[in-house]
């Protein structure tokens, strides 16, 4: 406290507890603050808690949900992101010699250098090619006999496109992958396109990749026996549970479902005390995995600030994704567009069509039932053409609200 202006602040001038189950008697802190402080304090805030000369990185979020925030690092908050990181990789089935081409966007974002060096952490060979020029990256896994790709899930049908357009006779199997790491995005919980992601390119598909920017790049991933996150960063960073709407905490058991906040317990640069990441998550499990692990196992059920309520049931936009993902005549991107503040009797989708599909009701009938029986919400679809939705160089805003 005494190095963070900001949660000197924060705190005013009551005790500091000592232990971490007394944390929940410490107000609790989010991006909304933090947005403020770097705008008063350009350009780390004044949560930055050390010299500014000992700073070796400087990260930047997308700032597709608002101002895009500066993250820092010193050497040791980098090593530390890295050893975390690479804990994640290795459940995830990577093992060490791996040659693994590396795909994602190295344009300050976290997920480039950082997941890179994660990677090297793992043990993994690592080719940094990031992202574009889809054609090179099948010749480069091709002549290199690359094993691993880490990704976004939705990368995947690109390179698939780009497959079937420019190398006659090849199939994406053909390329030879083995793992496939993805992260960033949602997806992967919704197994059938889980399932059409192995069977197309006979690879092992997992979520390796879960972070909060703000917080911490990397600290959970699926292992190669369980299809839930394992939480592995318990040495640096605390997690609790409380109810989004009233914030009041909520017991880290099986079953047990609420608003993830993190505490980082080593942390030079910017280190945050309970801060709230918007995620809401359901923890799956405490014992024993059965890949050995005894640490806490959840999913992601998505954001609290883009939970929509139809007809007295939550929805988020991540499990629509879902959905979205496991049908081919559709590219992925969708977005949610409400209007009014609701009650809302359905759910209003807008889903692009991938290239070579046209728009038909029997389509928009099948996406309609299938986010019916997954989220037991009814839904609207309105069916888009092909390149319809705006990309980002982040991750794009999935819902709208219009007056």
């Amino acid at each position: 406290m005494e190095r963070s202006p900001f949660l000197a602040r924060l705190w005013g001038d009551g005790p500091v507890p000592e232990r971490l189950e007394d944390l929940p008697a410490l107000p609790l802190c989010d991006k909304a603050m933090l947005r403020e402080a770097q705008a008063a304090r350009p350009p780390f805030g004044d949560y930055l808690a050390t010299r500014p000369e000992r700073v070796v990185r400087l990260h930047r979020t997308s700032g597709t949900t608002g101002q895009a925030m500066n993250i820092a690092q010193t050497g040791t908050d980098a090593a530390q992101t890295a050893e975390v990181g690479g804990r994640c990789f290795r459940a995830a089935g990577l093992a060490p010699g791996t040659l693994t081409v590396h795909c994602l966007n190295y344009r300050m974002w976290m997920g480039g250098v950082s997941d890179h060096l994660a990677l090297e952490a793992a043990g993994a060979t690592v080719i940094p090619f990031g992202t574009g020029d889809s054609a090179l990256l099948v010749r480069t896994i091709l002549d290199l006999g690359i094993a691993a790709i880490h990704c976004t899930p939705s990368y995947p049908a690109a390179l698939e496109r780009t497959v079937a357009e420019q190398f006659p006779g090849l199939a994406p199997r053909d390329l030879g992958l083995r793992l496939g790491l993805f992260g960033g995005e949602a997806g992967l919980d919704n197994p059938s396109f889980r399932a059409r992601l192995e069977s197309v390119w006979g690879f092992a598909a997992r979520n390796a990749n879960y972070g909060v920017s703000d917080a911490f790049s990397i600290f959970a991933s699926q292992c190669e026996a369980n299809d839930d996150l394992h939480f592995l960063a318990g040495d640096v960073l605390h997690a609790e549970l409380i109810e989004p709407e009233s914030a009041e905490p909520v017991p880290w058991r099986d079953g047990e479902s609420g608003e993830l906040v993190l505490t980082h317990l080593a942390r030079e640069a910017q280190p945050l005390v309970r801060f709230r990441t918007g995620d809401v998550i359901a923890v799956t499990g405490t014992g024993a995995c059965a890949c050995g692990r005894v640490v806490p196992r959840f999913r992601v059920l998505g954001r609290s600030d883009d939970m929509v309520v139809v007809r007295g049931v939550n929805v988020f936009p991540a499990a629509v994704g879902g959905v979205i993902a496991g049908f081919d005549a559709l590219s992925g991107e969708f977005r949610i567009r409400l209007k009014g503040r609701g009650p809302y009797d359905r759910l209003p989708v807008e889903a692009e069509l991938a290239p070579g599909h046209e728009a038909t009701d029997a389509l928009a009938a099948r996406v309609e039932d299938a986010l019916r029986a997954t989220l037991r919400a009814s839904a609207r679809v309105t069916l888009l053409p092909p390149a319809a939705l705006p990309r980002t160089g982040g991750k794009t805003r999935r819902l709208l609200r219009e007056d």
